[in-house]
C-alpha cells in the first residue's frame, strides 16, 4: 500500500497501491467492513500517484463523489527505429528488426525523484451512477484536470468548499521548472504559487450539507523568507484568504498576514513558525483555530494559533524540555506523541482544562500503546542516562553581530546518571545547514548512548527554530562561524567536567558531514575518531554535479550567492569554493574516519567523499569506507541504517579504549 486517505465522513477509506512496474495503478474504496469499489488506471492515463509528502496531494470533495490526486503524468511516446532509420509509428517491445529509443531528456526534481516523471492533476470518479453534466463521469472514470500549464508541476491539491453552481474549485500548489528544475527535496526556496481551477461538479444527490466545512477561508504556509534569501530552509509565515462565498475568485484578493517571521525573539518568547506541514484537519470546533507542530528552539512544540487574531500558544507542555508532535484531532481533544532523547514516544491525550472559562490551559493524559513498549533490557539502559539542553553563549561577539545572531545557541547533552568519570564524547553534528536536532527519541543515538558514549548534539546558530536573524547569520559563513559555534560548545562542556577531553568524537551527515570534517582538519589534535555520511568535502567539484548548485553559492557567499549563482562557476568561483571546503584542511588530519556513503545519493554525489577518503588514505590516516550501493543522500534504508551506525559504534569504541 502506498498511501490510505479516509473519506470527510470517515465511512470510507481509499486505499492506493503504486505498481513496481508498467503495470496499473490500484485504488480501493473500502467501506467499515468490506472492499467496495476497485479501479485499475492503466500507465496511458497516468503512472504513479505521487505519496512522497511534497507534491502528495490527494483529496475527496465533501459529497465524496469525487477525488482529486497527484500523479506522474503519462509516459511519453518514444522514437521507434529499425535497419532504415526512424520509423513512422510506433514499434511493438517484441518486434524483429525494431526498437524503441530514448527520445528527448526530460529534466527531473534531482534527490528523491530519479526516473519520476512531471507531476500533473487527476480527479477520479468514486460513485456509480453517471452525472447529467458534462464532461460525463462514470465510476472509475479518470480525468486529466484541464487549464494547467504543462510547464507547471503540481501537488498539495485540496477541493474548495462547493458553492450552489456546475463547478466547485481545487486549489493546488504549482512549481515552475522555469529556467530549470533544481533539487527540491528538503529545498524550500523553490518558487511557488497557489493556484485555482474550475472544474465540472458531479452533484450526487446522497450528499449531505453537515459534511461540508463553513469555507470561510483558506490558510497556507509561506517559505518566503527562503526564496527571498536563497537558503534552502528558513522561518515560515502562515497566511489567510478569505474565500468567496459565491465562488467567484479575484486576481485582486487579499493576503492576511496570521503569522509573520520573527526575526528575533526575546527569551522564551515565540521563536517563529518552523512548520513544514499540518494536519488535513487542523480545525478546533470553534473554525479559527489550528493546532499545528512547529520547532522551538531545540524541543518541538505543539500551537494553537488563532487565523483571525493571530494569537499563538504552546500548548504542549514546556517545562521538561521534550518534543511533541500532533498527531490528529479527536474533536476539540489532540493525540500527540511526545519524546526525549532518553524516553522512548509516549502517545499523549490533550483536553482544555475548561471549555466554559475559555481558558487556554491544556491537560494531557498517558494513553497506554503495545507500539512502544520496548524489551526489558532496552528500558535498563535508557534508565541510566540523563539529558538537558545547555544554553551556549556565542563566543566572540562584534558589533556587526545582529541582535538575533548575537543571542545563545544550544546543545542538548545526554549522559550517564552515574558521574564516577566522564564518558568518552560523541558530538553530533545535523545537516542542511538549516535544519535542527530536536530533543526527541532517536534509535540510532540511543543506541550510540547505551553503547557508554555521552552525546553533545550541537544546535549551531543557522539551525531553524532560533528566529531568522541567527538563521541567516551562517550563509557566507560557512566552514568558520559554525566550525566555531561547535568547538564553543565542546569547551563548554569541558569547562564544566562533563567530559574527558581526551575521548571526543565527532559525527555528522551532509553538512554535519562537512562540519565533521572540517573540525577534523581545522582542530586535529581534538578528536580521537570521526563518522561522516555523505559530507560535503569539496564544494568546487560538488558545484557542477549536486541537483543545489545555487546551495553552494548561497551558502559560501551570503546573500550575494543568489545573485551570482550560474551554471558556469568562474575560475574565482571555484577557487573560492575551495577555500570554505574541508579538503583545503586535510594534510592536518589525524583522526580515524569512517564514511558511510549512498552510491545513488544526487544532493552529494558520492564521488566527494571517495575523494576525501582516498586523500586521507594517501596521507597514512586510517580510512574505512561502506559504501551502500542503492541509498540516496538520507542512508534511511532500514538495513543501511542499521549497518551504519553499528559500525560507527564499534569504530569510536576501538579509538575511545
Amino acid at each position: 500500500v502506498s498511501v490510505t486517505v479516509p473519506s470527510p465522513s470517515g465511512s470510507k477509506l481509499l486505499v492506493i497501491r503504486n505498481p513496481e512496474n508498467e503495470s496499473p495503478t490500484q485504488f480501493e474504496i473500502w467501506s467499515s467492513s468490506r472492499l467496495e469499489k476497485e479501479f485499475r488506471i492503466p500507465q496511458s492515463t497516468h503512472g504513479s500517484v505521487y505519496a512522497d509528502g511534497w507534491f502528495e496531494g490527494i483529496s475527496w470533495n465533501s459529497d465524496e463523489s469525487l477525488i482529486a490526486y497527484v500523479a506522474e503524468e503519462p509516459s511519453p511516446c518514444k522514437p521507434s527505429f529499425d535497419c532504415q532509420g526512424y520509423k513512422q509509428g510506433a514499434a511493438k517491445d517484441k518486434e524483429c528488426m525494431s526498437w524503441k529509443g530514448q527520445g528527448d531528456w526530460e529534466e527531473e526534481w534531482g534527490e528523491c525523484y530519479a526516473g519520476k516523471r512531471q507531476p500533473a492533476l487527476f480527479s477520479l470518479c468514486a460513485v456509480e451512477e453517471p452525472s447529467l453534466n458534462f464532461p460525463p463521469y462514470h465510476s472509475g472514470k479518470v480525468h486529466a484536470v484541464k487549464g494547467i500549464a504543462k510547464s507547471l508541476s503540481v501537488g498539495q491539491v485540496v477541493w474548495a468548499p462547493p458553492v450552489e453552481s456546475i463547478d466547485q474549485y481545487l486549489v493546488f500548489v504549482g512549481w515552475s521548472a522555469d529556467p530549470r528544475k533544481l533539487g527540491i527535496k528538503y529545498c524550500y526556496n523553490r518558487p511557488c504559487a497557489l493556484y485555482a481551477v474550475k472544474v465540472p461538479l458531479y452533484k450526487s444527490e446522497a450528499a449531505e450539507s453537515d459534511l461540508n466545512p463553513d469555507g470561510k477561508f483558506i490558510v497556507f504556509l509561506s517559505a518566503k523568507a527562503s526564496v527571498d534569501s536563497g537558503v534552502h530552509s528558513a522561518t515560515d509565515s502562515l497566511h489567510r484568504i478569505d474565500w468567496p462565498t459565491d465562488g467567484k475568485l479575484c486576481s485582486s484578493t487579499k493576503i492576511i498576514d496570521v503569522i509573520p517571521v520573527v526575526n528575533c525573539a526575546e527569551d522564551g518568547q515565540f521563536p517563529g513558525l518552523y512548520c513544514s506541514s499540518f494536519l488535513s484537519k487542523p480545525w478546533l470546533s470553534d473554525g479559527c483555530t489550528m493546532i499545528l507542530s512547529s520547532y522551538w528552539r531545540s524541543c518541538q512544540v505543539i500551537l494553537s494559533v488563532n487565523v483571525l487574531s493571530g494569537e499563538v500558544l504552546r500548548i504542549s507542555a514546556a517545562d521538561s524540555g521534550f518534543s511533541w508532535n500532533v498527531l490528529t484531532l479527536d474533536g476539540d481533544n489532540i493525540i500527540a506523541v511526545c519524546s526525549s532523547p532518553i524516553d522512548v514516544p509516549q502517545i499523549k491525550y490533550g483536553c482544555l482544562v475548561d471549555k466554559a472559562t475559555n481558558t487556554t490551559a491544556w491537560h494531557w493524559l498517558n494513553v497506554s500503546s503495545p507500539i512502544f513498549k520496548c524489551s526489558d533490557k532496552v528500558t535498563s539502559l535508557l534508565s541510566h542516562l540523563q539529558f538537558g539542553i545547555t544554553q551556549i553563549p556565542v563566543k566572540d561577539v562584534s558589533d556587526c553581530l545582529t541582535k538575533g545572531a548575537a543571542q545563545s545557541f544550544e546543545a542538548i547533552f545526554v549522559s550517564s546518571k552515574v558521574n564516577n568519570a566522564p564518558d568518552p564524547l560523541i558530538v553530533v553534528l545535523h545537516g542542511g545547514p538549516h535544519s535542527v536536532s530536536l530533543s526527541s527519541f532517536s534509535k540510532s543515538l540511543a543506541f550510540l548512548s547505551s553503547l557508554g558514549f555521552s552525546l553533545l548534539i550541537v544546535n549551531y546558530r543557522g539551525s531553524l527554530g532560533f528566529g531568522e536573524e541567527a538563521l541567516q547569520s551562517l550563509p557566507g559563513k560557512i566552514g568558520s562561524q559554525d566550525v566555531n559555534d561547535v568547538l564553543t560548545a565542546i569547551d563548554h562542556v569541558i569547562e564544566k567536567g562533563l567530559v574527558n577531553p581526551s575521548k571526543i568524537t565527532v559525527l555528522g551527515g551532509s553538512h554535519g558531514g562537512f562540519l565533521t570534517t572540517h573540525l577534523i582538519g581545522q582542530a586535529p589534535d581534538k578528536f580521537v575518531a570521526a563518522a561522516a555520511r555523505n559530507p560535503v568535502c569539496n564544494l568546487s567539484a560538488m558545484v557542477a554535479t549536486t541537483d543545489i548548485p545555487d546551495w553552494c553559492y548561497v551558502e559560501s557567499y551570503g546573500s550575494k550567492g543568489k545573485t551570482i549563482f550560474t551554471e558556469a562557476p568562474s575560475a574565482e568561483h571555484l577557487t573560492h569554493f575551495y577555500s570554505k571546503s574541508p579538503i583545503l584542511h586535510i594534510s592536518k588530519v589525524k583522526a580515524p574516519t569512517i564514511f558511510l556513503l549512498g552510491a545513488q545519493d544526487l544532493r552529494v554525489p558520492v564521488s566527494g567523499g571517495l575523494q576525501y577518503a582516498r586523500a586521507l588514505k594517501e596521507r597514512g590516516v586510517e580510512t574505512k569506507i561502506i559504501l551502500f550501493p542503492n541509498d540516496i543522500h538520507a542512508i534511511e534504508r532500514p538495513q543501511s541504517d542499521f549497518e551504519s551506525y553499528l559500525n560507527i559504534g564499534v569504530w569510536f569504541k576501538k579509538y575511545c579504549k
